[in-house]
């Protein structure tokens, strides 16, 4: 047998030393009296020629090279050792399942307290505290437990092999969920035994409240995104009733976004918010009729176009202010829906791209020329037959939902790695992809069904009250560094920006959706395609297979590797965004979940003007379902907002030339 490597449990490569499958089977050969050092010699030397005649020595694994003693115990009649050996076998798979699941309170509490622990950092929105503390030891013991006790085996290893990612396993949650405000605001924030209850509100003021309330308390319930739809043309009618001034609804606004960036959630974090303008009122809803406090208002929806402004405007001016110290508010995050009848030339406009021109901050949903319609972010909560021969959009981008409804949970399939060991075989390559599909259906299908009973049983009080059934959230499956994926199974010939590559890709994407009809065929349930963020999971996934196939090719350096986001140009591909929009809509127009095209911008853009025209000619021309702009700036302490990137302040700079200047010619 060749000098090889063998890969060991934790991904980690040795040398290949027969001798210790000699010693093994020389101390059950003992044990058991079958036979002597010498039969464990001969044995141990039939096992090495079955791996050399049945393995890839590459991919030469613990679990393959116990396989096959076993496989040659059996051959050669040595039953009794057999059994001997798979019980020792699996008596040790226990033990180190029992060290996994076990959590080292003491080197737990001291690695964040040290900031020791990646995890300390790694989320944006919590901060070294107290309840981040919490939060991180309690996620290593929520995480151990789906793991080892509600995952089976298969599922658990596919994710500690970095083969997939199960997202939030620090959470007995779901993942994400968008709601109605229209029945939180009709009904008011109430009905769960033993708390607090609110009527339904009658000011703006008071619907403030209940909904910095409702998103607060229901976060606590999810993993991630919570979302409100349609928020000028649900809060409009509480303007005209009590006839409010603009610098009123303005100190409501700001009010809200204020007391969504306060760090309440679970963690010590800031909630994670999104809200959905629709700028213009929706077809569907300008002829009914607002409920304020159980009262039927004099006028409809589409009579609010005006106080729908106020609100977009207010909400907009204080976004761009920022807070005391003028740093951008992370939430609510906004998205605005662009339809064929959206006000291009108005003054919110101005105001808008002025913002997006600056900050970035919009996601923009693509209502002209895209698959979407405005009415189906509320279809959800009303369609009482969901056809599952189709793949139904979960609207709303990469961090809402529509109405009464999200995401389960997510997992995520690890490309790149694929690429790497079907290299030049695409049948391979589905073949193996399928088989992870399949492990993330599984484990989804059980996250159904544990979430499912954990809401019946009063565990999410409020989402029980305000949702009571998952029947509308979708099980979601995700992809990562398909770009990595081409450039492996190609040998660097091509990647996603070639013909070829991008061809391969739309392929993949075209199969998971596939498989996707056949799961929501074969369980009752929706499944969705998402561009997963995967901040974290791209660096891990990455960090894994550097260890196992150190020729792996992947992105960034080599004590950082990480693989591109979903099917994403390359980092740095281009800064011409219709490059960039030409590259990707077909690509994007595929995933039925989350996602979004970042086209990003070296420094802010000229004026309003030129981000408006980009932002039309890019919803105009192309079928992408979101978009937003990324300009590059950078926070002084002093001066402010800064366009571009900048290690130092050129104001201050010029500052301290000017002192220097003054100094010297007062010498």
């Amino acid at each position: 047998m060749q000098q090889t490597y063998i890969i060991k449990r934790d991904g980690s490569r040795q040398h290949f030393d027969a001798a210790k499958i000699v010693a093994a089977l020389q101390s059950a050969g003992l044990a058991t009296g079958e036979f002597d050092a010498d039969g464990a010699s001969r044995l141990a030397q039939v096992t090495v020629l079955r791996l050399s005649d049945m393995t890839d020595l590459a991919q030469l694994t613990v679990e393959r090279v116990q396989d096959t003693v076993e496989s040659v115990l059996y051959d050669a009649g040595h039953r009794k050792t057999l059994r001997a050996y798979v019980v020792y076998r699996e008596q040790h798979r226990s033990l180190r399942q029992d060290r996994k699941s076990l959590v080292d309170v003491e080197s737990s509490i001291n690695e964040y307290l040290n900031q020791q622990d990646w995890r300390v950092n790694a989320n944006a929105n919590q901060g070294y505290s107290l309840g981040g503390l919490i939060l991180n030891v309690s996620g290593k013991v929520i995480a151990n437990y789906w793991l080892n006790h509600v995952y089976p085996p298969e599922v658990g290893q596919a994710h500690r092999d970095a083969d997939i990612h199960i997202h939030d396993l620090d959470m007995l949650a779901g993942y994400c969920a968008g709601w109605s405000l229209r029945t939180l605001l009709n009904e008011g924030l109430n009905g769960v035994p033993g708390k607090v209850e609110s009527s339904p509100p009658k000011h703006m003021s008071s619907a403030i409240g209940q909904i910095v309330n409702f998103l607060g308390t229901l976060q606590n319930e999810w993993a991630g995104a919570q979302a409100f739809s349609s928020f000028d043309t649900y809060m409009a009618p509480y303007i005209r009733k009590d006839s409010l001034s603009y610098d009123e609804v303005k100190q409501y606004i700001q009010e809200l976004i204020y007391n969504l960036n306060v760090p309440s959630r679970w963690g010590t974090q800031t909630p994670f918010t999104n809200l959905t303008f629709d700028w213009v009122c929706p077809e569907d809803l300008r002829e009914q009729v607002p409920v304020i406090a159980g009262q039927e208002m004099p006028f409809t929806y589409g009579d609010l176009q005006t106080e729908m402004d106020m609100i977009n405007r207010a909400y907009i001016e204080i976004m761009m202010t920022g807070d005391a110290k003028g740093r951008a508010f992370t939430f609510p995050i906004p998205t605005y829906n662009i339809t064929e009848d959206f006000a291009w030339e108005s003054p919110n406009a101005e105001l808008l791209f002025e913002m997006t021109a600056r900050y970035g901050l919009p996601y923009f949903q693509n209502f002209i020329n895209s698959e979407l319609k405005p009415n189906m972010i509320r279809s959800m909560c009303c369609r009482l037959q969901l056809d599952l021969r189709e793949l139904l959009k979960r609207g709303n981008g990469l961090f809402g939902s529509a109405e009464q409804t999200g995401s389960l949970g997510v997992v995520t399939v690890n490309c790149a790695r694929l690429g790497y060991l079907h290299r030049g075989d695409e049948a391979g390559l589905l073949a193996a992809l399928d088989r992870l599909l399949q492990l993330g259906k599984q484990s989804l299908e059980i996250k159904r069904k544990v979430i499912q009973r954990h809401m019946d049983n009063g565990l999410f009080p409020y989402t029980k009250r305000y949702l009571g059934t998952l029947r509308n959230h979708f099980s979601t499956l995700g992809v990562n560094g398909i770009n990595e994926m081409i450039r492996n199974f190609s040998d660097d010939a091509d990647d996603i920006t070639t013909p070829m590559g991008r061809d391969f890709a739309l392929r993949l994407l075209d199969h998971v959706r596939a498989r996707m009809l056949e799961f929501q065929d074969e369980t009752g349930h929706m499944y969705n395609l998402e561009a997963t963020p995967a901040e974290g999971t791209t660096y891990r996934f990455a960090k894994e297979d550097r260890k196992r196939y150190p020729e792996i090719l992947q992105a960034g350096t080599k004590d950082m590797p990480y693989y591109t986001n979903s099917s994403q140009l390359p980092v740095g591909y281009t800064d011409d965004p219709f490059e960039a929009l030409e590259q990707q809509d077909a690509l994007q127009r595929k995933y039925t979940g989350g996602t979004v095209l970042h086209l990003y911008m070296t420094e802010a853009l000229s004026s309003p003007a030129a981000c408006r025209t980009l932002v039309r000619r890019a919803l105009g021309r192309f079928g992408l379902p979101y978009i937003t702009i990324t300009p590059t700036f950078s926070i002084c302490p002093k001066h402010g907002y800064l366009s571009g990137s900048h290690k130092f302040c050129p104001k201050c700079d010029a500052d301290l030339i000017a002192r220097q200047q003054r100094d010297v010619a007062t010498l």
